[in-house]
């Protein structure tokens, strides 16, 4: 799930190797964290956050092809 984030933030933005993704894994629930420069954080959500919903989608069919559930959060 963590590689998914960042190939796909990594293609959006225009500072890739500012992108970290840090997965914290619960007994059922992954939360990844997703971290871009200050300046790429409108690419990632999009406009009307189109792109964090796109982006949540893809993450949430990946993870349930795993039974398992994975939240995106994207860090300010």
């Amino acid at each position: 799930m963590k590689e998914l984030i960042e190939y796909i933030a990594k293609a959006l933005v225009d500072y890739p190797e500012k992108v970290r993704v840090n997965e914290v894994t619960g007994e059922n629930t992954s939360v990844i964290e997703l971290i871009v420069a200050k300046e790429d954080l409108g690419k990632v959500i999009g406009k009307e956050g189109r792109t964090a919903r796109a982006m949540r989608i893809i993450l949430t069919a990946a993870s349930t092809k795993l039974k398992k559930r994975a939240v995106l959060e994207i860090v300010e």
